[in-house]
């Protein structure tokens, strides 16, 4: 999308400026603010749309117009506010809420949206055409959203639409989806949804949002795709920055850096997997991704670590970012990189995203063309082939995942329930680097001893040349499950090498199942040389060997007592066997428990500290939270808990 220059409306802003205060404006010097605010960066290594910015000598000339004295807004000297206000014990304990005497006023956010050309949105739940009350009703439009309630492209192409739509309260559901288990009539509310979403075209914009919700103490989150288990990108009478259409991309055959001499990418925020592996084809390279389809690559996948069908080779993807271009909580732009900033630089690769700033692009490396090899299967168990002869299936191929991953393999696969059957799919397993005759010869000897146990599937194996082709065919787009919970852990290599631990570990999986759990499992491995690697990653991934997760699902008509056991099962009863089993080690904050237990040490072990010190150093004064980030240990969401445990999205953030 082509930017747009900021703030070509801003002479509208003295008729505005006049209704709100009449002395707010210098109504002479109107023909000036054009070039008080058209400042155009011209760094050939930014985007078109960051070379739009508040710099610091636009701000100035903002207070030359008296904007920074305009009740409920100011733009003064932000790092001296941020300092004053933080030594301040009359701060503010909760961010100001709808309804609060400090929220903005109808025309305050009018001018807010001239100030961000016109790209703010207020916030209307997608399933609100389904209730009179919204003004917009329409059965056959219900009926159509209803049908389609799954699809995930539908529900990213939405401003404040989420994957985790339990913790946002779902109170605003088609009517056939209201849950009996939350004990909610059929109705429509905001609920735990930002008041609202800013579409932003440029850093101006950003830059903007910023300054507004810090000066207003307002709630601020980030959202590209809303593709996150832990609900950290929605958040009740929050401003939501919404970076979905910054899908900008360049490509440098050869970039250079002290370290690094190649191929790379730089990517907006709103890049998508799917984009950057069309990119990657397009220039006979292939870049790291996740396998999810349309999971948003630059914010919390990078952020976050970033695994891969491509990790056992080649790493996680924050292992191989170059720079960072961010928003910070002051309002200003800045590039992190190995040299400049970069404490900041260290935190943003791993250290998870929405709570450092606000990434408007990241440069990342791209890698040779590769051949690669992947299979497929289904099996389902039936009289012949019984549940135990079905674990038998699954030990005989976790005794050799050491072998796979060390040839650089990876597999996703899943183990559910339906009805009184086990159905197991391997969405994928993919072998790069290798021709198809190659991996059959690998895979022969755990063939054979599937051919011994009668296992009923028909693999699908074949050879690609390239691995976007390889991707796009072996995991299609994925269903948007929001009736689910889940929870995971690392398995490190010493525990799965180990015989004897191997098998407590297959029972305890399998134990958990047979409970009522489903199943996700990973074969993975960090490459020798990445523990090396000095960035803010989870050290516990460069020891893994297998990542499991352990999921629950109901049906909207299921009862608040059946629903609230599963959940808790999760949480205090499931997962803890597996930790026991893994001392030291943790998990994937981006695939985790919603209320992990000891997430600091889960998800980013020794780093933590680190972590923490750098969050305070760049944000000070809590601008950015995000549910289970770094430094949200100060904070608290209140309001009644989800089924009596699960914090939720619509009430009041506050620090504790």
């Amino acid at each position: 999308m082509a930017p747009t220059r900021p703030f070509s409306c801003l002479k509208s802003i003295v008729g505005i400026l006049a209704l709100l205060a009449p002395t707010y404006a210098d109504k002479a010097a109107v023909s000036d603010i054009p070039a008080a605010v058209e400042q155009v960066s011209t760094d050939p290594g930014l985007f078109e749309f960051e070379k739009l910015q508040l710099t610091d000598h636009v701000l100035d000339k903002l207070s030359k117009y008296q904007l920074n004295e305009l009740p409920a807004i100011s733009f003064a000297s932000p790092p001296q506010k941020l300092a004053e206000r933080q030594s301040n014990p009359s701060s503010p304990k909760c961010k100001t809420y709808p309804g609060d005497p400090e929220w903005p006023s109808e025309a305050a956010w009018r001018l807010f949206n001239i100030l961000l050309e016109d790209r703010l949105i207020k916030s209307v739940p997608e399933a609100s055409l389904c209730y009179p009350e919204w003004g917009q009703y329409s059965p056959a439009a219900c009926q159509a959203l209803t049908t389609q309630w799954n699809n995930s492209t539908l529900r990213i192409e939405n401003p404040t639409s989420i994957r985790s739509i339990i913790f946002q309260g779902m109170t605003c559901m088609p009517p056939n989806y209201t849950a009996a288990f939350l004990g909610r009539s059929v109705s429509c509310t905001i609920g735990g949804f930002p008041e609202y979403s800013i579409n932003v075209t440029n850093v101006a914009q950003i830059q903007m949002a910023v300054n507004i919700a810090r000066e207003l103490n307002l709630r601020l989150v980030i959202k590209n795709t809303g593709h996150d288990f832990g609900a950290k990108s929605t958040g009740g009478g929050a401003l939501n920055v919404w970076t979905h259409y910054l899908k900008d991309a360049q490509y440098y055959a050869e970039y250079k850096t002290d370290d690094y001499t190649g191929p790379a990418f730089k990517l907006g925020a709103g890049i998508q997997v799917l984009d950057a592996n069309r990119l990657a084809k397009e220039r006979g390279v292939t870049m790291i991704g996740g396998e999810g389809i349309t999971v948003g690559l630059v914010g919390g996948y990078i952020q976050g670590g970033g695994h891969s069908p491509l990790t056992s080779i080649y790493g996680l993807a924050a292992d191989h970012v170059l720079s960072i271009q961010v928003v910070t909580a002051d309002g200003h732009f800045v590039t992190a990189d190995s040299k400049t900033n970069s404490d900041l630089f260290w935190a943003l690769r791993g250290g998870g995203a929405g709570t450092f700033g606000i990434v408007t692009s990241i440069t990342v490396k791209a890698f040779p063309k590769l051949k690669v090899t992947t299979m497929r299967y289904n099996v389902t168990t039936n009289a012949n082939f019984t549940h135990d002869k079905f674990w038998e299936m699954q030990r005989a191929y976790v005794d050799d995942f050491e072998k796979y991953a060390d040839l650089g393999y990876y597999s996703y696969y899943r183990i559910r329930h339906v009805g009184t059957e086990i159905f197991h799919d391997m969405t994928s397993m993919v072998a790069p680097n290798t021709t198809e005759v190659e991996f059959r010869k690998t895979m022969g000897p755990l063939f054979n001893k599937w051919a011994e146990l009668g296992v009923p599937y028909t693999p699908i194996i074949k050879e690609y040349d390239n691995y976007s082709d390889a991707w796009y065919e072996a995991f299609p787009q994925e269903v948007w499950t929001w009736a689910m919970r889940q929870a995971s852990r690392f398995f490190p290599r010493d525990v799965i090498s180990d015989p004897t631990k191997r098998k407590t570990v297959m029972d305890t999986i399998r134990g958990v199942f047979d409970e009522g759990s489903h199943i996700l499992q990973f074969n993975i491995r960090n490459p020798p040389g990445t523990d090396a690697i000095d960035n803010a990653v989870n050290p516990a991934w460069r020891k893994v060997l297998m990542f499991a997760i352990m999921f629950v699902t109901w049906n909207v008509t299921d009862s608040p007592e059946f629903v609230n056991q599963f959940s808790r099962n999760l949480t205090y009863e499931w997962n803890p066997r597996w930790r026991a089993l893994t001392p030291g080690s943790g998990t994937y904050m981006s695939e985790s428990d919603y209320i992990e237990p000891n997430w600091q040490e889960s998800f980013h072990g020794s780093k933590y500290p680190k972590l923490l010190a750098i969050k305070k150093r760049w944000d000070p004064q809590g601008v950015f939270y995000a549910t289970n980030a770094v430094g949200s240990e100060e904070w608290q969401l209140t309001g009644d808990l989800i089924m009596g445990h699960l914090p939720s999205q619509n009430g009041r953030l506050c620090r504790k």
